[in-house]
């Protein structure tokens, strides 16, 4: 039985649902912030954020130093 690789079924689903096609972008983009993100972390040392109402600092070892608080 032949199986379908991950681009083959990547391709047949942004031919088909609009919602699939969504679907998709918004998982690749997630994915994309993610490594993006932990890139930043191992350049700069921290990543900016938001966390609990508070922009902030979010370190490696998880601490977070807040910035400046949100209105609203």
């Amino acid at each position: 039985m032949k199986t379908k690789s991950k681009d083959s079924a990547a391709q047949a689903i942004s031919v088909g649902d609009p919602y699939l096609t969504k679907r998709l972008l918004v998982s690749r983009a997630q994915s994309a912030g993610r490594a993006a993100a932990k890139e930043a972390m191992e350049l700069m040392g921290y990543v900016v954020t938001v966390k609990d109402g508070w922009v902030g600092k979010l370190y490696p070892d998880g601490s977070f130093q807040k910035m400046k608080q949100l209105d609203g």
